[in-house]
């Protein structure tokens, strides 16, 4: 496996990614995934991705993306599921169903940490529904809840 910096160029995998990001649970009927990705707050997470302050990794196998974490910063006025403060970027993270449960998402997640922490961040965030399995695996990053509405949590690590 590769891990690399997205780019730019990595925009279209990011939406399939937050496609998976958001309809992660297997059991869930799978809507067209442009529908999905209509959703007001969740086109925050990826119109005009590469803008300044946008950062994250890929994962590659035999050179094709299977995999991806990558963060940008919201504003008050128009936050995140995750959002905790304006100098706080938000993570998202994906990896394809078929490759899931084989440690792409922790050594992405440790990539995109450490990026994030050399770029100048003090802190990630991310949003999790409480019976997520990845709930888990940000605990073991360093994730903690600062918050919780319905059956999500707002988890923030300290980089």
């Amino acid at each position: 496996m590769n891990i690399r910096p997205a780019t730019a160029d990595d925009a279209e995998f990011l939406k399939t990614m937050l496609f998976e990001a958001a309809r992660w649970n297997p059991d869930w009927p799978r809507e067209a995934m442009e529908e999905v990705l209509d959703e007001p707050v969740l086109r925050r997470y990826h119109e005009g991705w590469g803008r300044p302050g946008d950062g994250g990794v890929i994962a590659e196998l035999d050179g094709q993306p299977v995999g991806a974490v990558w963060y940008r910063q919201f504003t008050e006025a128009e936050p995140g599921y995750g959002f905790v403060d304006e100098k706080t970027p938000e993570l998202s993270v994906a990896v394809q169903p078929m490759h899931r449960r084989k440690g792409i998402g922790h050594a992405l997640l440790h990539s995109a940490m450490v990026q994030a922490r050399e770029e100048g961040s003090q802190a990630l965030s991310l949003s999790v529904a409480v019976h997520n399995r990845s709930r888990m695996m940000y605990q073991r990053a360093g994730f903690h809840r600062v918050a919780e509405e319905g059956d999500h949590w707002t988890m923030v690590a300290n980089l």
